[in-house]
């Protein structure tokens, strides 16, 4: 596209691949999954389709089909008769549903398939095997004996999810926290969990020894440190990805209670080497601070002895790799250490890597191609996700593609490094003012619930413009709200309805205008003509605003734009259409469509990606090609260049005719009052 008006013209790379994360296999989609990722990375990508060609973009996600969630939703609901069926049929199940649901919000993914799943399943497999060795290969790979929560009266390793205590991390209130990790996302050494007890049998777990490979995380500190300074300095990246990457770079520290001193003094020359900090003012613990991670560990044991109670603060840890349950990924054998499974988290990361290569493999283009999107400097990774998993995307994912260099992790010849991806990390999507989860108090509604109230762009245009790039935001919807007397009082807005009204009248109403006008009074004819110089000045403002909001991903700024430029559009048509009534001047009426179809069509172009049902009605009605309308490759300065030239030596191109009282965006049944 080239714009007269734009000094600064916005960058994009040649190619793109956009990731949505992978929802676990336990369970249908919340309205969370859908509008906190899925939405804005289909928007993000729709758009990118658009800007840069659709055969240059990716958007790859699946279902997350192993972890410990996944076998403790399996037992559950095989232990109290309500599944028949394998672990496999279980997550293929939710699989589908998963699939189904993101159909119904037109969530436009390359590959929808899963970690263990077909095609992308056996990729997955390979790629995980090649990374692991690809890492041992390079020496940051080293195996420890660890302790793992073991349930003496169910003789049985417990998985992370069977196991349920208080988060040790300083600072974190969780109470519903596993092995190794809490539901705020902290990760931490399964023996500092507080309070522990077994979901199988409710007694307290032992721990008993077990081997496991762990990436040496710690090792990449200097390069994180580093890397954090860039996106501190890249304006593309939101605040709250550097920020919290950064909580993780401090040194290791131990925090103990102030009631402790005098006991901590007792054995302080028995610690291995430490800097005491008392506590600061209005703090109730105080800091020792360790020089390394192992000095820290060994710490532990001492303090515990003593009856220490202490929290460890976040820090770099080996981060590991493997697992001991059955369903997983398969790990290789390496040092004769077998019989092991990959963790979920590890996979998790490398699993967009194999999704793009299974697509490139339904499309018959050779294995070696997803370089050309991971590896090549023309191409670029957006991730999108929740700022919960920031640690496993900011922290370990950056350090482990900077340990596989050089990247000939695939076999055959040397390979192009994988390149940082960029990661777009939202903030909580809250039910009402609350977090919700499926296992908290507060129990959300399932996507497909939400539309049997709402219809999907109605969702996806509010999803988008709740601005969750810069914080927590309420999600409200009426049906759902918890105090009856609002649910049911007619005289009560509902503030999922905001942005949905300005699809089901203002654009409607200039889309129908157009095309009623021109049915009426142009013998169903767009008039071809210069447009006003003030209309396309407005316009290519728009597109370039727009164009530079879409590199930051700051959705509900685009929202804002689009609401008062589709306004202005509506108003332009409706001021223009009254004057040329009143003056009977039939230029002026033809001029006036012929802007106004302009306003429409760069309405409509903008708006595709956030509603692309009723965009796409709108093409069509137009009688354009949706590959040549949905194109960012012009100059937009007129209906013209879409056209042939004998439409434009006629001055006209015909528009399909519009039947009476049609909607391009239609509301809700729910919504229609009832005569």
């Amino acid at each position: 596209m080239a714009h007269s008006t734009n000094e600064n013209p916005v960058e994009w790379p040649a190619r793109a691949v956009v990731t949505a994360g992978m929802p676990y296999g336990n369970k249908p989609l919340h309205f969370g999954h859908v509008g906190g990722v899925f939405v804005p990375a289909d928007a993000f990508a729709r758009f990118l389709r658009d800007r840069i060609g659709k055969d240059n973009v990716r958007f790859v996600s699946g279902t997350d089909c192993f972890g410990s969630p996944i076998n403790e939703g399996y037992r559950k609901l095989v232990e109290a008769g309500e599944f028949d069926g394998n672990i496999s049929d279980y997550v293929m199940r939710n699989h589908e549903r998963q699939a189904n649901t993101l159909r119904s919000y037109g969530i436009s993914l390359s590959i929808y398939d899963g970690s263990g799943i077909g095609h992308a399943g056996e990729v997955h497999q390979h790629v995980s095997e090649a990374f692991i060795e690809k890492l041992h290969e390079n020496g940051f790979l080293r195996k420890e004996s660890t302790l793992q929560f073991y349930d003496t009266e169910a003789q049985t390793f417990l998985n992370g999810r069977q196991v349920v205590g208080h988060c040790p991390v300083q600072g974190c209130k969780s109470e519903h926290a596993y092995a190794d990790e809490c539901d705020l996302g902290h990760q931490y050494d399964p023996v500092d969990l507080i309070a522990p007890k077994s979901s199988v049998t409710g007694t307290v777990p032992e721990m008993r020894p077990v081997e496991n490979w762990y990436f040496d995380l710690p090792a990449f500190s200097e390069f994180l440190k580093k890397h954090v300074e860039a996106l501190k300095a890249d304006p593309t990246i939101r605040d709250v990805v550097p920020q919290t990457i950064e909580e993780f770079l401090a040194p290791p520290v131990v925090y103990v209670k102030n009631e402790a001193e005098e006991a901590y003094r007792a054995i302080a020359a028995d610690l291995p080497k430490h800097v005491f900090r008392p506590a600061e003012k209005g703090k109730q613990s105080f800091e020792l601070e360790f020089s390394s991670i192992e000095d820290r560990d060994a710490a532990r044991p001492l303090l515990a002895q003593a009856n220490i109670r202490f929290r460890t603060g976040k820090t770099l840890v080996p981060f590991r790799i493997t697992g001991n349950i059955e369903w997983g990924v398969k790990a290789p054998v390496v040092e004769g250490v077998e019989g092991l499974t990959v963790w979920c988290w590890p996979e998790s990361l490398w699993a967009p890597i194999s999704f793009t290569m299974a697509v490139n493999d339904e499309l018959g283009l050779p294995r070696s191609s997803w370089q050309e999107w991971w590896c090549s400097d023309d191409a670029e990774v957006f991730q999108f996700i929740g700022q919960d998993n920031l640690y496993f995307y900011g922290v370990a994912q950056p350090a482990m593609w900077e340990a596989l260099k050089p990247g000939n992790f695939f076999g055959g010849k040397e390979s192009p490094a994988l390149r940082q991806t960029t990661l777009i990390a939202n903030h909580h999507l809250l039910l009402g003012n609350k977090k919700a989860s499926s296992s908290g108090a507060v129990k959300p509604p399932s996507a497909d619930e939400l539309l049997d109230y709402y219809t999907p762009e109605q969702l996806r245009a509010h999803f988008l413009a709740l601005g969750l790039d810069q914080k927590s935001v309420g999600f409200k919807p009426k049906p759902f709200d918890p105090d009856e007397s609002k649910r049911t009082d007619p005289r009560v807005a509902d503030p999922a309805l905001k942005e949905g009204t300005l699809l089901t009248n203002v654009f409607n109403r200039l889309a129908r205008s157009c095309f009623y006008e021109a049915q009426k009074n142009f013998e169903g004819m767009m008039p071809l003509c210069s447009i006003s110089e003030e209309v396309v000045a407005r316009a290519q403002k728009a597109l370039h605003t727009y164009d530079g909001l879409m590199r930051k991903v700051e959705l509900h700024t685009v929202m804002s734009l689009m609401d008062e430029f589709i306004r202005y559009s509506n108003k332009y048509w409706t001021d223009g259409i009254r004057e040329a009534e009143l003056s009977g001047d039939a230029d002026a009426r033809r001029q006036v469509l012929a802007d106004s179809f302009y306003l429409l069509r760069v309405c409509t172009l903008l708006m595709h990606p956030i509603v692309p049902f009723g965009c796409e009605k709108i093409c069509m009605q137009m009688n354009f090609d949706a590959d040549e309308f949905f194109s960012w490759n012009y100059d937009f300065e007129g209906m013209g260049e879409l056209c042939g030239a004998a439409e434009l030596d006629e001055g006209a191109h015909r528009v399909r005719e519009l039947p009476p009282r049609f909607d391009f965006f239609e509301k809700h049944e729910s919504q229609i009052k009832k005569k």
